[in-house]
């Protein structure tokens, strides 16, 4: 994998490198967006990322190991249908020996990111299996993160944010192969989406333009035995003393409104933003409330506010 002008590749940490792209001032505040299990750095539209620059915010967006360009772990195979079957026995030191890497590794990632890109502090934002990094990020090295924002996530605890039986079938059944297949397979994530804004034009757009980008099933399994593995954090979160912005949506059935509402719980002086007509998804209708809700969060944790 090279760099290309518009899609630079960087070493993270060793063995690691990480395709990532970057908007606005780089004098300005950095955010580090971290993408969910699967989802490519394209999961954070770059509208929304050039919108959230405008604001006088340098914003970071990367592909998480095993996915997009970033390095992958094809060495270690892991079958997905396996793994669950052993996860479901019990037999956790099994499972946990199928799987290469952890939440840590993974978080270590974007710290590492931000090392290689020179920025000593961040504003950590992640959604979904990237609220999870993005948390372990803050737990990890908390004097690295100025701000987290955690998205549609939970904290680890099977008790909270669970997923509908759709809508884990969903998540955890079988892609087509082909090209055509995938992408009109994209639908089936309606079953997550905002009931009002829900978009399946938008869901096969984001298919499409993720299988001709760089299309990698092998990582799924590897990326789910991280984020199933990680185990509660908990008491950690009830430690942490990063100011804390949780976002979810009230449509979300992936990962429950519980699991937010748990992680505002949990974290000392944590504001729960909970968001009507939002899914496990970010409808474009939605950008102006999440982008004001990010640029307030990073700016009081600053004291400089808006620059727009």
């Amino acid at each position: 994998m090279l760099d290309t002008p518009d899609m630079p590749i960087i070493e993270s940490s060793p063995g690691v490198s990480l395709a990532h792209e970057t908007f606005g001032d780089p004098g300005d505040p950095a955010v580090l967006l971290v993408a969910g299990f699967s989802a490519q750095l394209i999961s954070w539209h770059e509208d929304f990322c050039r919108a959230l620059a405008a604001r006088g915010r340098h914003v970071i967006r990367y592909d998480n190991r095993d996915c997009g360009l970033s390095t992958r772990f094809d060495e270690h195979p892991v079958d997905m249908g396996d793994f669950i079957a052993t996860v479901s026995a019990g037999d956790i030191p099994s499972a946990l020996a199928m799987v290469p890497y952890s939440l840590r590794d993974m978080a270590d990632d974007g710290l590492g990111l931000l090392t290689a890109l020179g920025i000593e502090r961040a504003h950590v934002v992640g959604s979904s299996m990237g609220g999870m990094i993005a948390q372990t990020m803050a737990i990890a090295d908390p004097a690295r993160v100025l701000t987290l924002t955690s998205m549609m996530s939970s904290t680890g605890e099977p008790e909270y944010g669970g997923s509908s039986p759709e809508a884990q079938a969903v998540l955890l059944g079988p892609k087509p192969a082909d090209r055509a297949g995938y992408v009109a397979a994209a639908e089936r994530e309606m079953v997550w989406a905002s009931r009002r804004y829900g978009d399946p034009a938008a869901l096969r757009e984001l298919a499409a333009a993720s299988y001709d980008r760089a299309h990698h099933p092998a990582g799924v399994g590897r990326q789910i035995g991280a984020m199933v593995l990680g185990g509660s954090r908990a008491d950690a979160l009830r430690e942490l003393r990063v100011p804390t912005l949780v976002i979810h949506g009230l449509d979300d059935t992936l990962i429950d409104p519980s699991g937010g509402e748990r992680t505002a719980d949990l974290v000392p002086g944590a504001e729960l933003l909970l968001i009507p007509d939002m899914g496990h998804d970010r409808p474009r209708e939605l950008w102006p409330e999440l982008i004001d809700a990010l640029v307030a969060h990073t700016g009081r944790a600053r004291g400089d506010g808006d620059r727009a």
